[in-house]
């Protein structure tokens, strides 16, 4: 029965094979991973100008804000310099094999992140995946650059806006911090016997405050941002900050509206610039008088060995790698897309990893020492004035710039250091999502009047989606997706495409691929962190966030309600669900349904047991291949891949005997499968049995 089936759809087989050769790779449809007419080859994609414009536009898109406002603090809160052991040790066991993975990736591709999946089709949802996060990465990365580019702008005066409480938007609780060790900013008493007024409580017989604000938290919150109490209170928009989001949107735009020939042009100052700007701010900062700035870098690089203990800090040392390196969001694959094959990309993997870490506890140190002269000055330790995020940006260090002599002038160059470290990934975050789509549909994005239009069109988009973050309740929800975004996506991302490629697609093939590049296959090293430690701490990285996974605040002590918490995970799931949907839309259109629904069929010797029984001509067992001749219907379809092929026949002979399939049934199956066809069938009878 087996030889019988074989024989009859050989001819369809073996077109269907050939049509998936090397030859004929360009007739798969684009779920496939390739285009009918529009691929690129790798002589007519852009190419960088020189090595050193692709090394700089990496070191751009590494060093972002994160490693001025988020590694300080998260460094001073896991332990002060003895954060750096799991830092290093996640650097080396998880960020450089990543890094160096996906520039190889994508250099022997040259493809973007979504298309490179040629590789495993199945898995072609993780690019999806990663362009998604960096899609939502850049939503709401524009909107803090908005906020640094109005406070640049706001930097021209004489006198700071932030260092008094006299303004028409002062909220009545704004008072400046007394210096000079007598800080007493928060606390206020009533004259005894006088009663209390709207800002005081009752403790005790005296009237204690309500918490003030500092003038630099008030104009933060109250002016720029013009904040909502609520995040259930999204407000008015902005017109302040929807005007500098404009100028940002518009900035990205004229920047990348040529790809890479302009981007390639403008790192040689996105990425120099910020490092001329951070070592101006380390020497005024050991500079300033007092003993505060060495207390503030002593604070820093102080190690506490018993913060170790703590789960917490493997993970987010293990987190702040993904962040700092931005692997697993699909920009490093698209950047070293556009290198020359045999560009090295080894060198270039350590040269910017190790830039990337220098530069983050640079920064701390910029920082630091600022914060301690700040502590200083009001009295107060360095504990009371470090905060994370935003806050440290927008609050703490503008207040220790109001302090320092000729203060508008430091405070351009500290938020023009900010805005080109915010474009400098900013601009390879975009590039990353246009040079994808542009792969994937190539056939309509590729021709240059179209691809202007594109990316003209993608930024003004962008602009229109930003606007609720620049809201009154827009911080909150700028909050909720930075949290939402840089945890779990990313790292499944990064544990599924180490499985594909080291395992799936396997070691040996990608070493030989990395061989063809650079003329040596990858050490050791690389091969036991692909194969082992790489995918083992990414795992377990997993595992510590979903037990240690906390609820999000929107401010200290306060969580966001219910429905933000499930927005929240719904912006979390929106990247992670491609992969699965993907796997199973891509399987099922391309022979794996049916594979199923063979598989689901009852096999031989099913009916009653007494052939007397079995209804004679009845139709009820027609759907049942039977060992008496009885066979199913099978539409074949030329997009089926070779292994689905493979796959049926080997079920359809299993069905047809109604148990294992048999050793010499076996060899004949494949054999039919690779040898000519001896079917009379013509081209157009089977043509006709391919369905529309």
């Amino acid at each position: 029965m087996s030889t019988q089936l074989s024989s009859d759809l050989s001819l369809d087989i073996n077109e269907t094979l050939s049509s998936t050769s090397p030859l004929n790779t360009k007739k798969l449809d684009r779920d496939n991973g390739t285009a009918e007419n529009g691929e690129q080859d790798g002589n007519n994609r852009q190419q960088w100008g020189g090595q050193l414009e692709f090394i700089l536009t990496c070191v751009g898109y590494a060093v972002g804000l994160g490693n001025v406002w988020r590694f300080p603090y998260l460094a001073y809160r896991n332990g002060g310099g003895a954060f750096l052991l799991p830092y290093i040790i996640m650097l080396a066991t998880v960020g450089l094999p990543l890094f160096f993975m996906e520039l190889a990736f994508g250099q022997f591709a040259s493809l973007g992140p979504i298309t490179v999946w040629k590789i495993n089709p199945l898995f072609k949802g993780l690019g999806f995946c990663s362009v998604c996060v960096s899609w939502l990465i850049a939503l709401y990365y524009n909107v803090i650059i908005a906020h640094v580019l109005f406070y640049l702008g706001a930097s021209f005066t004489k006198q700071l806006p932030w260092v008094h409480c006299d303004h028409e938007w002062s909220a009545p609780n704004c008072k400046p911090p007394i210096y000079n060790g007598n800080f007493s900013a928060n606390i206020t008493l009533i004259p005894e016997g006088q009663p209390c007024n709207a800002t005081h409580t009752l403790v005790n017989g005296s009237c204690i405050f309500i918490p003030s604000v500092t003038p630099t938290e008030d104009y933060y919150y109250n002016y720029v941002l013009n904040q909502s109490d609520f995040p259930e209170i999204m407000g008015g928009v902005s017109w302040k900050l929807t005007i500098t989001l404009f100028v940002a949107w518009l900035f990205v735009c004229l920047v990348l509206i040529k790809g890479i020939s302009s981007l390639g042009k403008i790192v040689y100052f996105t990425a120099i610039f910020p490092y001329v700007m951070l070592f101006i701010l380390l020497i005024r900062g050991v500079t300033l008088p007092g003993p505060g700035p060495a207390k503030g870098i002593l604070f820093y690089l102080t190690p506490r060995f018993e913060e170790l203990k703590n789960a917490r800090v493997w993970s987010d040392a293990a987190t702040q790698i993904f962040y700092s390196l931005s692997a697993c969001s699909g920009g490093l694959i698209a950047m070293s897309s556009y290198n020359k094959f045999n560009n090295n990309c080894y060198r270039d993997s350590l040269i910017v990893s190790l830039i990337n870490c220098g530069t983050s506890v640079f920064a701390g140190l910029v920082i630091f020492s600022v914060l301690g002269y700040m502590a200083e000055e009001k009295g107060v330790d360095i504990e009371s004035v470090v905060k994370g995020g935003p806050g440290l940006a927008f609050i703490v260090y503008p207040e220790a710039l109001s302090k320092m002599p000729v203060a508008p002038l430091w405070s351009v160059f500290f938020f023009i250091m900010m805005a080109t470290l915010g474009f400098g990934s900013q601009f390879s975050i975009v590039e990353c999502v246009l040079s994808a789509l542009t792969d994937e549909f190539s056939e309509w994005l590729s021709p240059r009047k179209n691809n202007i239009i594109f990316r003209i069109s993608f930024c003004f988009l962008m602009f229109l989606l930003g606007l609720p973050m620049v809201s009154q309740g827009g911080i909150h929800l700028l909050n909720l997706v930075d949290y939402s975004v840089s945890g779990f996506p990313l790292l499944f991302v990064a544990l599924l495409e180490l499985i594909a490629i080291s395992y799936i697609y396997g070691y040996p093939r990608f070493s030989e691929d990395i061989k063809m590049m650079l003329g040596f296959k990858p050490n050791v090293y690389w091969m036991v962190c692909w194969l082992g430690v790489s995918p083992l701490v990414v795992g377990l990285v997993i595992i510590a966030n979903c037990v240690l996974l906390e609820k999000p605040e929107y401010a200290p002590g306060l969580l966001y309600p219910s429905s933000h918490i499930s927005l929240g995970w719904c912006i979390a799931l929106f990247p992670i669900m491609w992969i699965p949907g993907w796997f199973l839309y891509y399987y099922c259109r391309h022979g794996g349904y049916d594979i199923l629904r063979i598989n689901m069929m009852p096999l031989a010797g099913w009916g009653p047991a007494e052939a007397s029984n079995r209804p004679v001509g009845s139709v009820h067992y027609s759907n049942i291949l039977s060992a008496d001749g009885d066979s199913v219907q099978i539409q074949w379809n030329r997009n089926y891949t070779p292994g689905y092929i493979t796959s049926i026949a080997s079920g359809l002979s299993k069905l047809g005997s109604g148990n294992e399939l048999s050793e010499g049934s076996a060899t004949e199956s494949q054999s039919n499968l690779q040898r000519p066809s001896c079917s009379t069938k013509s081209a157009s009878e089977n043509e006709k049995d391919t369905p529309m």
